[in-house]
């Protein structure tokens, strides 16, 4: 992964985060509390895991375990 990819997984989760509130806000208009629970669970789960990986991932690059690639240009 470089630096490039870095910052588009960055996006995509904050972006998921972002939508699962969406779904939530939404779906309350419809179905009870709990069902739009169930739906915008998934989503925020794979958002905050993605999220969790890259600051590990970031963690593991500023100590110097495992190098996230340099974007030339």
């Amino acid at each position: 992964m470089d630096q490039r990819g870095f910052v588009r997984y960055a996006v995509i989760g904050f972006g998921l985060l972002f939508l699962s509130f969406l779904v939530r806000g939404l779906t309350r208009l419809v179905f009870p509390t709990e069902t739009a629970v169930l739906l915008s669970l998934p989503i925020a789960t794979v958002g905050f895991c993605l999220l969790v990986y890259l600051f590990v991932r970031a963690t593991l690059d500023a100590v110097g375990v495992w190098e996230v690639e340099r974007a030339d240009g």
